[in-house]
């Protein structure tokens, strides 16, 4: 008999597994997927979860605590992406999680909650983990600074669009790991000059992210019809600074001698001087250009 229940469902895949069985054989690519699979599953049985079912690539598992899932995700990106390299590839999964109202039928798991979770899998890459922000408000202290708003998108059934948040794994990745010593004061005190129509805004060890977009809420605002609300970000990452794009349109990165580089979805380090187009390329004369500069 079917019953309702509130759960925290975690989608997790293997990215890449069709190239996979290209580059290293079928043989090598099933037992590879098998091992991603009996780690994931084993992650989330160390965090009280359960194995709804496994679907090629992919595993469908459930939660009762949030901080259960949110932790079983840490866990699986650690032991795969972070640690499972097969001839010299290193395998990458994506997780996507989202804790709502369901129903049991039957050993399967229904409902609104289990389309948005995932919808988020479906928009993370790889080495991500996305949740909601209605999760994120669920979640405990322990990750109050291992998450951030990166975009929105719209969900079928959903009339207004979903905010997504991503939960940092990686503990570089971690805000809080800036308390941390990292070596030379050289590597300290470099800092990363941002300009954009009379602002200016550095990124360093004091100020390790600032987030690029339309919203009001980021720390650099720019209007334009082809920049997302949450467009982009660089951060501070051990003395380098790195750009990660999270937007439709993509962000273009020119240095000074001309060489571009253009990242949907993807990041970058940058250094020395250049310009960030968002949604556009642009040159430096642009009103829309933001500079930026390596200072050490």
């Amino acid at each position: 008999m079917a019953n309702d229940k509130q759960l925290a469902i975690l989608f997790a895949d293997v990215c890449g597994s069709t190239k996979l069985y290209e580059t290293i054989g079928d043989v090598k690519a099933r037992e590879t997927i098998a091992r991603c699979i009996n780690i994931m599953t084993e992650a989330t049985e160390r965090n009280k979860g359960r194995l709804i079912k496994t679907i090629g690539d992919e595993v469908m598992v459930t939660f009762d605590s949030v901080d259960d899932a949110a932790q079983a995700g840490f866990e699986m990106q650690e032991n795969i992406t972070d640690g499972l390299m097969v001839d010299g590839r290193q395998i990458q999964i994506r997780v996507g999680f989202h804790y709502g109202p369901t129903i049991l039928d039957k050993g399967d798991v229904f409902g609104d909650a289990v389309n948005i979770a995932a919808r988020m899998a479906g928009q993370a890459k790889a080495g991500q983990i996305l949740t909601t922000s209605s999760t994120v408000a669920l979640l405990g202290p322990l990750w109050e600074d291992s998450v951030r708003q990166i975009d929105r998108a719209a969900v079928k059934g959903k009339k207004d669009e979903i905010e997504i948040f991503e939960l940092l794994w990686q503990r570089e990745d971690v805000t809080r790991m800036a308390t941390v010593g990292w070596g030379s004061a050289a590597v300290q005190k470099c800092r990363l000059v941002l300009q954009y129509q009379g602002q200016t805004i550095e990124v360093s060890e004091d100020r390790p992210t600032v987030v690029m977009g339309r919203a009001d809420q980021n720390d650099l605002v720019v209007k334009h019809n082809l920049i997302s609300r949450l467009h982009a970000r660089v951060e501070f990452r051990k003395g380098n600074f790195i750009l990660t794009d999270q937007s439709i349109n993509g962000t273009f990165v020119t240095a000074a001698d001309g060489q571009e580089n253009f990242l949907r979805r993807d990041n970058v380090p940058i250094r020395g001087k250049g310009v960030i187009g968002l949604g556009q390329a642009l040159d430096a004369g642009s009103p829309d250009a933001i500079l930026f500069t390596f200072v050490e």
